[in-house]
């Protein structure tokens, strides 16, 4: 490999648009986010999961694994 052509790899902090700061190691000198694991809803466990038209149902009703009404 040759010298000097390789960007440097240092450690820089990470800033979200909620507030968090963490460190992680990176090419770049600053990484500033929208969205982190700390105000994520999936992560915070407020996301929820929507059934949309039926979906599910209509599985289940198509593969036998409920009765049709």
């Amino acid at each position: 490999m040759k010298d000097g052509i390789h960007p440097k790899y240092q450690t820089v902090k990470v800033r979200c648009a909620c507030g968090n700061e963490f460190e992680v190691g990176s090419t770049a000198n600053e990484i500033k986010v929208e969205i982190c694991s700390q105000c994520h809803p999936f992560f915070t466990g407020k996301q929820k999961l929507i059934d949309t038209a039926g979906r599910v149902e209509k599985f289940q009703r198509k593969y036998g694994l409920i009765e049709k009404k």
